[in-house]
């Protein structure tokens, strides 16, 4: 049957058949302890009986009318996401790369329409990762991602690159044709790099002295991840605009773009828009999740959980200093360094039954849902231990 699929992804060779909570099973009668979650997408678990009982409820009634029309359930979940945000308005679509597209036509309409014309350029950050839209590969550091794809080659195509952490690069980089800085709070394929509050601070305060837009995308950082419902709540600033996806809709395709006021007085009918983007279904399933990832008991087992996780693995580094280095993050979105091959160790520990995931710059990734329990991150541990003292 993969004969007929495009061979974009380098697939294992797993089947699963169905998953409860943290744990999927495969058509080879395995148990597998999930600590990838379709890449931070499924906060709540699988078969969430809150998302399946949401998904049916408005699976009866209505799918998809298009945004030609009002749709009640996209305006409940803008408000919610408003409230719980510095956001005024909410645009939907459907992935976090449309999202990324979207934020950087509204930042660079939003100058246009004063007469900024030359308003164009968003600056960006080495090991960043912006999906897979021309934008997004564009926006991102991975070269091999516009390998054969970009128009002209070696292209700034609108975008700047300065290095992640370095403020004063970025600052000498702004100049009359800077439109943004688009910035991830803890870049996630790029190897689970944490901005500092200080250097997020120290963005905030640039963009607002230079009248430009701090952007931040928080399509794996947002919606619960690190202990917040969005990232950017632990430096206590407030973005402009903002990306999500992912966890968004616990596994139901779902994207958004959340902004102020000042930014949406720009953008009038006809410019963007998305077939499916908020549709009733993804709509709906996606306010049961943001309802549920925002109580203080489910944000504080994030952080209890994530906490505990973290050093545990710190002293597994320090018993085994020749294969691991460091770990960083917040909450439930982890990194550990390796010095052995990051991707040596997933495939150990998916042979073991715990799924992780690698990412830039030789580091294994721990993005269990959100909702994991203290006995399951001990049975990850125990995996991890285990493997750690048999290589």
């Amino acid at each position: 049957m993969s004969d007929y699929i495009l061979s974009t992804y380098g697939r294992i060779n797993v089947t699963f058949t169905h998953g409860k909570g943290a744990w999927l099973y495969s058509d080879k009668k395995r148990k597998y302890l999930d600590f990838t979650a379709g890449i931070a997408v499924n906060c709540l678990g699988h078969a969430s009986p809150v998302l399946i009982e949401a998904l049916k409820k408005q699976s009866k009634k209505l799918w998809h009318t298009s945004n030609l029309y009002k749709i009640k359930e996209q305006e409940m979940l803008a408000k919610e996401l408003c409230m719980l945000s510095f956001a005024d308005k909410v645009f939907f679509c459907n992935s976090g790369a449309e999202a990324t597209e979207g934020l950087v036509k509204i930042a660079r309409k939003y100058h246009h329409s004063q007469g900024n014309f030359s308003k164009k350029n968003i600056i960006v950050l080495d090991n960043a990762f912006h999906g897979r839209t021309i934008t997004g590969i564009q926006a991102g550091s991975n070269p091999s991602h516009k390998d054969g794809f970009v128009a002209k080659e070696n292209c700034s195509c609108g975008f700047t690159r300065v290095p992640f952490g370095n403020i004063q690069k970025l600052e000498n980089n702004i100049n009359q044709k800077t439109a943004a800085v688009l910035v991830e709070p803890i870049q996630g394929e790029g190897g689970v790099n944490v901005a500092s509050v200080n250097y997020l601070k120290a963005i905030r305060k640039l963009c607002n002295k230079n009248n430009i837009l701090m952007i931040l995308d928080e399509v794996q950082s947002g919606i619960g991840r690190t202990g917040k419902t969005f990232a950017y709540e632990w430096s206590q600033i407030r973005p402009d605009m903002v990306g999500l996806a992912k966890g968004l809709g616990g596994g139901f395709p779902i994207g958004a773009i959340l902004l102020k006021n000042k930014i949406a007085l720009h953008m009038k009918p006809g410019s963007h828009g998305s077939t499916f983007g908020g549709n009733q279904l993804a709509s709906a399933v996606s306010l049961a999740v943001v309802k549920e990832i925002s109580k203080k008991k489910f944000l504080k087992n994030v952080i209890d959980v994530g906490n505990f996780i973290k050093n545990e693995i710190k002293q597994l580094i320090k018993e085994n200093p020749s294969k691991l280095k460091s770990i960083t993050g917040k909450g439930l979105m982890l990194g550990i360094k390796c010095i052995m091959l990051n991707t040596d160790l997933c495939k150990k520990l998916r042979e073991r039954g715990l799924l992780v995931v690698p990412a830039a710059n030789n580091v294994v990734r721990l993005l269990p849902p959100l909702n994991i329990t203290r006995v399951e991150a001990k049975i990850a541990i125990s995996i991890i231990k285990d493997v750690m003292g048999k290589i």
